[in-house]
């Protein structure tokens, strides 16, 4: 299934993407995708719902929002220098275990909505990344391979960063990721059935046209199953969190000549199967 919300900031309504791309309404089901939809079985609700035709047809209005696909996460959970080519072009060594690093769940915004570049900011940059959505409980867990079951479904994420605040103005990089608006999301959270290997989806990223990322998930240095077991051994992941897997090569960061984003420049990203976003940047 893919699941979208629909509608102004604070007022989305849930929807189903049949297969024809008509949304359908799942109000009828749930008041929102958030953590308490997914920690009940929503996903399987909702899957009966739609099989049995129960879910009449949504007819929006023409430019109708696209909001999150999720409801605001109980929490953010990153992961930085998860691909080898990343870690290449920034000069950094490859990573022995997993780098975290928490950021603002209000960071989420729709795909298509309009990201403001901080105040005072001259090095925003952009980062297209696989963002894992947690469907159960996940503490403690055995092995990796446990992991699958707890995943509601994926998402295109765009972690955006301010670089200078990242790396420069604190010892942590939460003041680098967690600027107003810096994680759209969307346009679908897709179930696990629909994506197939979450380890062999391509990712890119253009600006202003111009391609920037191009990468492939089998770059990552610890998969996804990996990385829910890994955390899960230090905190409690709860159904409607967030995780952001890392990103490719191709940043600002890492390009000679360092054109980071400005007011006014449009970002274009998408990854196989889980659809397309696109913001422009303005001023905070």
């Amino acid at each position: 299934m893919r699941l979208t919300r629909l509608g102004p900031r604070g007022a989305e309504r849930p929807a189903v993407l049949a297969d024809d791309g008509r949304p359908l309404d799942a109000s009828g089901v749930t008041p929102d995708f958030d953590g308490a939809f997914f920690a009940s079985g929503g996903v399987e609700r909702l899957r009966a719902a739609l099989r049995e035709d129960r879910l009449p047809v949504l007819t929006p209005p023409a430019g109708t929002r696209t909001g999150a696909p999720v409801a605001r996460p109980g929490k953010i959970v990153c992961i930085g220098l998860n691909y080898r080519d990343h870690a290449a072009e920034t000069g950094a060594a490859v990573p022995e275990r997993p780098v975290v690093f928490l950021k603002d769940p209000g960071t989420v915004v729709g795909p298509y909505d309009e990201v403001l570049v901080p105040r005072g900011s001259t090095r925003t940059d952009w980062e297209v990344e696989l963002g894992v959505v947690i469907g159960s409980r996940a503490r403690y867990l055995d092995s990796p391979d446990q992991a699958h079951a707890l995943i509601a479904g994926y998402a295109v994420s765009h972690d955006v960063s301010e670089r200078e605040f990242q790396l420069e103005r604190s010892p942590q990089w939460d003041l680098g990721k967690s600027c107003e608006t810096f994680n759209p999301l969307g346009p679908w959270l897709v179930t696990p059935d629909e994506v197939g290997d979450p380890r062999s989806l391509g990712l890119r990223l253009s600006v202003n046209g111009r391609r920037r990322q191009d990468g492939s998930t089998s770059d990552m240095i610890f998969d996804v199953a990996y990385l829910i077991w890994y955390l899960s051994q230090y905190m409690v992941l709860e159904p409607g969190d967030l995780v952001n897997t890392g990103t490719p090569a191709g940043v600002a960061l890492g390009l000679p000549d360092a054109p980071y984003l400005r007011a006014g420049d449009t970002v274009e990203l998408g990854i196989d199967g889980l659809g397309v976003q696109r913001q422009t940047f303005v001023p905070a």
